[in-house]
């Protein structure tokens, strides 16, 4: 059996410790930035339910990324009016 030990935090290098950081950033950007548009965006302009979508946000990376790429339809959050 191998026994493997994660790494504390203590352990990890300053850049890895930046790295870490960094990557949390991220993630957190990408989902405000997904969920502030989700919650201005009126719901004809969302394809699939919306509800849905704020659960799918919240996955690491790939749930922002999603419903920025496939999850909004054409037009801006104010349904295309300006």
């Amino acid at each position: 059996m191998c026994a493997t030990r994660s790494k504390r935090w203590r352990d990890l290098s300053p850049g890895q410790r930046r790295m870490v950081v960094l990557g949390g950033v991220v993630q957190v950007a990408l989902a405000a930035v997904a969920w502030i548009d989700l919650g201005r965006r009126p719901a004809e302009r969302v394809r699939g339910r919306k509800a849905v979508w704020a659960v799918v946000i919240a996955i690491n990376y790939v749930g922002p990324i999603a419903y920025l790429c496939c999850g909004r339809t054409k037009g801006g959050v104010d349904g295309g009016r300006t």
